[in-house]
This record gives C-alpha cells, structure tokens and sequence, in this order.
C-alpha cells in the first residue's frame, strides 16, 4: 500500500523540483569544468530546505529527506531563529534535532537580528533571506526549497490588492527566484491542508507559530479575518482564484519587465548622472512602462522596494504627466524626485 495521498502529493511535488535541481546544477558544472572532466568526483549537489518547524515546512523538510538520496542529491537544513519570541532559540535547537532525524545534513539554525525597516512583517522577512543567502554561499547550495503554499500564495496577491501595488504584486511568489533561482517554492499548487495531513500522517511534531493568529499583523489578519469572509460571501474558490491570478499576471508582469528594460536604458538623460531621466523620453512611453522606469529608479536610488506603494509612484508620474511647479516628493527611504528643467531627477536627499 502506497504512502497517504496527502504525502505522495508532496512527495511528488518535491521531486519534480528537485529533478530540476539536479539539471540546472548538471549544466552549471559540465560549463564550469568542461566535458573531460564531468563526473570527476564532485559531491552531488546539496538542496537546502529553510525550516520553521511549522507544518508546511516540515512536510517539505520531509519530502526533500525522502526524495533527494533517490536522486543522488544531498538534503540539508536551515532554520532561522528571529528572536521575536522568548525561548525562541530553545525551539529553533528542537526544531534542528527533528530536521536531523529526518537524516538532514547539513543543518543549521541561524540567530538573526531584525531591523525596523518597512514594518515588523518585512524586517523579519529581510533578516531571513539574508541568513538563508548566507547558508546557501557557506555551503555551496544548489537551490534552498521555501514551504510557501497556494494559501500563502492567495494571502500575498490580496495584499498586494489592498495596497495597489500593481501587476507584479498581484503575480505573488514565483516558483523560482533569487539570485541564479536559488529558491525554489514545491508547493505554491498544494494548500495549506495537504501540509498539515502529510504532517499528521508521518506523526510529524509541529510547531504553530503563534504570530501566525496574532491580529496585529496584517498577513494574519488577511487569513483569518479577510479571506474567510471573502469565502463567505463569494463562495469557495477565493483562493484557488487568487493564486490561478497570480500565474496570469506574471507572464504579463514579465513581458512589461522586459519592455521596461529598454525604456529604462533609452530614458536615461544625455550625459546624465544615475538617477537622472529625460522627461520628454518618459512622457512618450506607456503609463505602465513608464510607471515601471521611475519605480526601478527610485529603488535604485535608496527607496526601499516593499515599501515604495503605488501611489508614491504616482505621485512622481505627475511630475511628467501634470507638471504645474510642484514641489519635489519625498519617497521612502530620503529618496527625493523632482523636476529639473526638462529632467526628473530621483536621488537621496
């Protein structure tokens, strides 16, 4: 008899990434070393799963245990103390010895310090890719899996709704991301449910955050307060929708991105220091092209992305668009654009 439906669903879900795991770390090898000495005694590449001890994570800490030695790849860990909570380090050290159970190895639990930059939400978000990059370098990974599923998914699109952010906001979570697509997302298909069940039926211990149910966050009242009622008033299928948007606006996303590629280069003002775009180039260019040009600029500039919303873009457009005299408009991060002559000008103050 076959493993619960609930497991083979991840099971399966993790190997398909990890096949492509494999193939991208293959390529990238025969490259570097050349078709004489392929296969010349290298360790086969390492996965890392980053690991909260929650149920989604540790059902693909499961699942990546289980499947990367059939592939001939090596399994780690790491889990990220954020030191939010007491006896945080007392649970990341529980959660290292489940993850070394499972025959994980390496695995490694990270204390982070987290900031203040763009809310609680987004510094504990920051200070956790920047621990797992940090791993992933020490140690040579191939890829780093996230446990993120299509519930996460759906939260992360209506968040983006709520703010206005724009089509790459609505795209959500891709599959794969970061530098060289060090992360990978197995689940972004499978709910939260499938998780929890895989958990349950492997009589995997759990831990539930609980900043996850606490309402001053806004991501925990998205999901226990928005998209339920969204539910129930709109039928089942909310998140099923979101997360199917999410795919649709990406490809849409990434065509405008490439586009914007060009029009970023062509704006540029005549021997203009960064930072310095011609106005009349601007103006000629689709709002959506040209709204994408001044976001990267500001960004570029010192505004910090996850808090630079659309209507600080906006704001800026209208120095193009509706210019009568305005003053300069402060964006975050003491980034500042104003209008000079037939330049917009976007640096820190």
């Amino acid at each position: 008899m076959g493993p619960h439906p609930a497991v083979a669903a991840i099971r399966l879900a993790v190997r398909r990434v990890l096949h492509d795991v494999l193939r991208d770390a293959t390529r990238g090898r025969a490259a570097l070393v050349g078709p004489h000495l392929r296969g010349g005694g290298t360790e086969p590449p390492l996965a890392l799963v980053a690991c909260s001890g929650g149920a989604d994570s540790m059902a693909l800490a499961s699942a990546v245990a289980f499947e990367a030695p059939r592939l001939g790849l090596r399994a780690g860990a790491v889990t990220v103390d954020h030191g939010l909570q007491p006896g945080s380090a007392g649970r990341a050290a529980e959660v290292v010895s489940r993850l070394a159970c499972l025959g994980l190895d390496p695995v490694d639990s990270l204390a982070v310090a987290v900031g203040r930059e763009g809310g609680p939400e987004a510094a504990a978000r920051d200070a956790r890719y920047a621990a797992l990059d940090a791993a992933a370098e020490r140690h040579g990974a191939a890829a780093v899996l996230l446990g993120h599923t299509r519930d996460d998914q759906a939260e992360t699109v209506l968040l983006g709704l709520a703010r206005g952010s724009g089509t790459r906001s609505l795209s959500g979570m891709a599959a794969v991301s970061g530098p060289g697509g060090r992360y990978r997302r197995p689940f972004l298909a499978l709910d939260r449910q499938t998780t929890r069940k895989a958990c349950l039926e492997q009589s995997l211990p759990v831990w539930d955050d609980p900043h996850n149910a606490d309402p001053a966050f806004t991501r925990s009242r998205v999901r226990h307060e928005a998209l339920p009622s969204l539910e129930k008033a709109l039928g089942r299928g909310v998140v099923e929708a979101l997360a199917r948007t999410a795919r649709l606006s990406r490809d849409d996303a990434d065509a405008l991105d490439a586009w914007t590629d060009e029009a970023e280069r062509s704006s540029r003002a005549d021997d203009g220091a960064p930072g310095e775009l011609d106005v009349g180039r601007l103006y000629a260019l689709p709002p959506a092209v040209r709204r994408r040009v001044l976001r990267r600029t500001a960004v570029a500039a010192g505004a910090p992305a996850g808090s630079l919303f659309a209507r600080h873009i906006e704001e800026v457009d209208r120095l193009i668009t509706a210019w009568r005299g305005q003053r300069a408009i402060n964006l975050p991060g003491r980034v500042e654009a104003r209008r000079q002559g037939g330049r917009l000008v976007i640096r820190q103050s």
